[in-house]
């Protein structure tokens, strides 16, 4: 790896560290980290400023995966290292540097890159995500299952050396981490469905409030 594909690695994960969701909440009055599940995430701030705005948060989110991968390549990096710049801006995602090393869950932003580096891959993905959510409406369970199918479907579609899968598989490892509450709670029976009522509470419904932060 050369000094000019690190600077790159580092941009990436600058670019992942951009918190949108705060931001945007910010401009219109109110720090999400104080609202919901306090994550920066685009469901909470669905859940601050509704459908509009939160879908307008997701879709930068994507976008700034496919960001940071399409700046790697531009600085000529491909196989493996492609992957890593790929990791790098799931990680500034997850961890900002701006926002002391936190984050939200970098599902929206994972989309982004492994649309980016294999489209097709990354519809298969998103395939996998709809064919749990629809049935379920557990959005973090829909959420792991497209964490795994990610790096399965970029190693089946793409003949890369197995090295360039490595990065992939250790961003659907971290994917899994930010979501150890939801697993917890989805092998007790507790996690909330989206639409659903909170249980024991008499909220009108619920919408996605500890199941899923993009």
């Amino acid at each position: 790896m050369t000094g000019l594909q690190g600077l790159g690695l580092a941009l990436a994960y600058l670019i992942g560290a951009i918190p949108i969701g705060l931001t945007v909440g910010l401009l219109l009055g109110t720090d999400v980290r104080g609202v919901g599940s306090g994550n920066i995430g685009a469901t909470n701030v669905l859940r601050a400023f509704g459908a509009k705005i939160g879908i307008a948060v997701f879709v930068a989110d994507v976008l700034k995966g496919v960001a940071g991968v399409a700046l790697c390549r531009a600085f000529g990096m491909e196989g493996w290292l492609l992957s890593m710049g790929a990791l790098f801006t799931v990680l500034g995602h997850c961890f900002s540097v701006f926002i002391g090393f936190k984050g939200g869950k970098g599902v929206a932003s994972s989309l982004g890159t492994i649309l980016a580096l294999s489209p097709l891959a990354g519809a298969i993905a998103f395939g996998a995500w709809l064919v749990v959510v629809l049935p379920t409406r557990i959005v973090s369970l829909a959420s792991l299952i497209g964490a795994v199918a990610l790096p399965v479907a970029f190693y089946v579609l793409n003949p890369q050396p197995p090295e360039a899968v490595v990065p992939l598989a250790a961003m659907a490892l971290v994917l899994i981490g930010r979501h150890h509450e939801n697993i917890e709670r989805l092998l007790k029976g507790e996690e909330n469905r989206f639409g659903s009522k909170k249980q024991g509470t008499d909220a009108p419904e619920e919408t996605e409030a500890d199941a899923e932060e993009a």
